[in-house]
């Protein structure tokens, strides 16, 4: 399998290289919409990557690539006109993240590189004016949808024009709250992990290489592999901790050792860029100890009893005492991981962890299982226990039972139809003219346009 998918990867880049090669030869107008131009090998530079990742062959790919594009140069040059615009840090942090994508697919920069047929930072100056346009567009799209909303009447009218015969119909779905309370070491139980991470700042000082020991003792696992590497990244991406540290250094300057919400670290800059900083760091995880279980387990024995003899009710106690940030402010309440955006709580059975599920499937509404230790998701030890709020069996769609999903649906409807009428209404006074090899695609008829007199 790893095989086939960098035989696909190289395909990729080969192919990327070969139409930048052939540029000149691929380089005729294949549509002017506005003041902007769209060139033949900017659609067969796409629909080479739709090809090598494995699609058929399919020449209406083309069509529709055509029609994307010209749907971002129109917004791109709204986005002129109503003073949108985007930064350079953000254009800089986006090309970085495409690259370090392409990097981590490819096996390393210097694979990437013979894969493109030049260096990362000409082909980093070569797309730099497609991920500007790209990102202006998203941002004056999200603009003319900023305003948009749904009304309970909406909401119901939009339920009652769906045919009763094309109602979806919903598994079994639970209302679940949680309390988590993880260990807390003292100052003494977390001296061994400081004193760990120490060691290795000293041995940096005296001149071993820091990747190649972030390599062999860093815990964190998404840069370990990198020598500790994080890449370019802006403050918001970091934990308060790790960002004061991480914008006060200068370059190649090394931290003391500080700890986060992980663990500690030891942290060097490599370097500065505006409001960007490219750092890598070696984290030791600090570990629970058996003494600081046992209070864990006697501090959620504590708010358990409470709640049962209605000393306090769940809600306050989950924003009292739980220790996960994702669900204390929510009443302790989980979120459906695929509507987080619209926080529903409605969580169907089968997209429940296997632990959770266990849990709550012998539950009766309203009870609360009994604290268990239990490992989060980042790895992390601690005590839980669970609140059933509702259980709601399977059925057929309804306002009732399912209006945050029904709304969710009208709302995006909503969505889709004012974009489409903001593109209606621009394509009718934008001239655009589409070459005569794709004026047959059907979702281009509506694109072409008379000259404006």
């Amino acid at each position: 399998m790893r095989k086939t998918l960098g035989i696909i990867i190289a395909l990729l880049f080969i192919t990327i290289t070969y139409v930048q090669a052939q540029k000149k030869s691929l380089d005729k107008v294949a549509a002017v919409v506005g003041s902007s131009i769209v060139l033949q090998s900017d659609i067969e530079m796409q629909y080479a990557q739709y090809l090598a990742q494995g699609n058929p062959e399919d020449l209406n790919i083309k069509c529709i690539i055509l029609q994307q594009i010209l749907s971002q140069k129109l917004l791109s040059q709204q986005a002129i006109i109503d003073s949108v615009s985007v930064t350079e840090d953000q254009i800089d942090s986006e090309v970085d993240r495409r690259l370090r994508a392409m990097t981590g697919r490819a096996g390393g920069e210097e694979r990437l590189e013979e894969f493109l047929g030049r260096s990362l930072l000409q082909y980093k100056n070569e797309i730099r004016s497609d991920i500007r346009e790209n990102l202006v567009a998203s941002k004056m799209e999200g603009k003319i949808t900023a305003n948009v909303d749904v009304t309970p009447l909406e909401v119901r009218r939009y339920f009652d024009a769906i045919p009763k015969d094309s109602l979806p119909s919903f598994n079994t779905e639970v209302e679940i709250g949680e309390i988590v309370v993880f260990p807390k070491l003292t100052k003494l139980e977390k001296e061994t992990f400081r004193d760990k991470a120490e060691a290795l700042r000293l041995r940096i000082k005296g001149g071993e290489d820091f990747a190649t020991l972030a390599r062999l003792y860093s815990q964190d696992p998404g840069s370990a592999a990198e020598g500790g590497d994080l890449g370019f990244q802006d403050r918001s991406t970091f934990v308060k901790e790790f960002a004061a540290m991480a914008f006060k250094l200068k370059a190649g300057d090394l931290s003391p050792v500080f700890e986060t919400e992980f663990g500690f670290h030891v942290l060097q800059v490599v370097e500065r860029r505006g409001e960007q900083v490219n750092a890598r760091h070696i984290l030791i995880k600090t570990e629970p100890t058996t003494a600081s279980l046992d209070r864990a387990k006697a501090h959620i024995d504590s708010i358990y009893n409470k709640i049962k003899d209605k000393k306090l009710d769940f809600a306050t106690a989950a924003s009292l005492y739980s220790d996960n940030t994702e669900t204390k402010y929510n009443g302790g309440m989980m979120l459906n991981a695929e509507n987080v955006q619209n926080r529903s709580t409605y969580i169907p059975t089968d997209k429940l962890e296997a632990q959770v599920f266990l849990s709550v499937d012998t539950m009766k509404t309203g009870s609360f299982s009994t604290p268990e230790i239990f490992t989060s998701a980042a790895a992390k030890q601690g005590y839980r226990f669970l609140y059933l709020k509702s259980k709601t069996g399977p059925h057929t769609a309804n306002l009732d039972q399912d209006y945050p999903k029904i709304k969710e649906v009208a709302y995006q409807d909503k969505v889709n139809r004012t974009i489409s009428q903001w593109f209606e209404k621009r394509r009718k006074t934008t001239f655009t003219k589409i070459d005569e090899e794709f004026q047959s695609c059907g979702v281009l008829k509506d694109w072409i346009t008379e000259p404006a007199k």
